[in-house]
């Protein structure tokens, strides 16, 4: 079928009352912070924590009776394999998920509680594709494609649809790329409804294969990336067309600008944020002249993030504020000297997190101590007063932790 508006608004219906119709809300504070004016669709309250429940279900319900009792078997890195896996069982479809080796764990072990039959298989989402392809023709089972399918097109586009009924007069959405079945399914609803309305692509740097793909670059090879949920190396033949004809442009994000973006939804709105999830408000941030003003609609698309990722992550983006730093002393070894120092970050107020003592590297003189202390501040500006005291009474610590992004 050519996808339309029509088939957005079936989607709507068939999934309606088994996917929940998220909030989408305006951020004040977010919105003062960027100069545009930010509306958040909080996808990651889905039951599975991501959107992708929306396109699962609405290809689950396609299937005949026949194709149901087959199976079906999905790639994904994570949020597809759980929408899946979650409709299935409700619907009495046996499911199977082969997964990339790198994927987070809390993702595996979500598909797993939701009753699938997960395998593991491959570093990238392509080599994962390639054996479940493969398990498909072997057990006789239906694949289901994370993006490049038309029911999962039009079920992701039911966002598009809600946003611009809580918003209508919404200019822009921002929505993040991975295959590019979100972007493609939001940009045929939004257009079709209001036909001004920008859409905006964002990738990572790392994978930039959707982006590179529209301009007509070579797709470059892979890197390391926090999104790993829009970590795809090879963009969708499907999704593709409907981008070149239904996108404005796609924008390219750095990893830092999105570990910021997790850390401002934690500390401003108290929403969890995966990497993808947090990708929208990452073009703001790095973006913002394209969005000043403007009237904007972003796509938290999911929250399944692990927890020492994102405590890492929260920690990470306090280094950059200069609320957190590991200053090197470099003193000999003798009684006292370890709490003047204390002494001194307690009179300014510091809060120090750890010590460690140094007294074996080589490089140290015998008779000398490397002395780390991490401290925690209230923001940079006391993180300055606190270096001023330090050099008042005599004492040039080094910054050990970089505060650049």
């Amino acid at each position: 079928m050519t996808i339309s508006l029509k088939n957005v608004r079936d989607a709507a219906q068939a999934i309606e009352g088994h996917v929940l119709r998220t909030p989408c809300r305006k951020s004040i504070t977010l919105s003062q912070m960027t100069g545009a004016e930010l509306f958040l669709k909080f996808e990651n309250q889905q039951f599975t924590a991501s959107f992708k429940e929306r396109g699962a279900l609405n290809k689950l319900v396609s299937l005949d009776a026949a194709q149901r009792a087959r199976g079906v078997i999905a790639m994904s890195a994570g949020n597809h394999a759980q929408g899946v896996a979650y409709h299935a069982k409700r619907l009495g479809i046996p499911a199977t998920i082969v997964m990339p080796v790198s994927t987070p764990f809390t993702k595996v072990q979500q598909t797993r509680l939701l009753g699938a039959r997960v395998i593991l298989e491959g570093q990238q989402l392509t080599d994962a594709a390639t054996h479940a392809r493969a398990l498909a023709i072997e057990e006789n089972l239906l694949f289901v494609h994370p993006y490049d399918d038309e029911h999962i097109i039009a079920g992701q586009g039911t966002i598009a649809l809600e946003m611009l009924i809580d918003f209508p007069d919404l200019e822009v959405l921002c929505v993040p790329v991975g295959g590019g079945g979100l972007l493609a399914g939001m940009a045929i609803a939004a257009k079709s409804i209001k036909p001004s309305i920008r859409l905006i692509g964002v990738q990572t740097r790392a994978f930039p294969s959707m982006h590179a793909a529209i301009k007509g670059e070579p797709i470059p090879a892979s890197g390391q990336t926090i999104a790993e949920g829009i970590a795809v190396r090879e963009p969708g033949v499907l999704t593709r067309e409907i981008i070149e004809r239904w996108v404005d442009d796609i924008v390219l994000v750095d990893d830092a600008d999105i570990e910021r973006a997790i850390s401002l939804y934690v500390s401003i709105e108290k929403t969890v944020v995966e990497g993808a999830g947090a990708a929208g408000l990452a073009a703001v941030l790095s973006h913002p002249q394209r969005f000043k003003d403007q009237k904007t609609g972003l796509v938290i698309c999911g929250g399944n993030i692990d927890t020492r990722l994102l405590g890492i992550v929260l920690q990470r983006q306090m280094v950059r504020e200069r609320r957190l730093l590991t200053l090197r002393f470099e003193s000999a070894d003798q009684p006292g000297t370890l709490a003047r120092i204390a002494g001194i970050i307690a009179e300014v107020g510091g809060n120090i997190v750890d010590v460690t003592h140094h007294r074996l590297f080589l490089d140290v003189p015998a008779k000398a101590a490397d002395l780390d202390f991490t401290v925690e501040t209230r923001d940079a500006e006391h993180t300055s007063q606190l270096e001023a005291a330090l050099q008042a009474a005599g004492l040039t610590p080094r910054i050990l932790q970089s505060s650049k992004g």
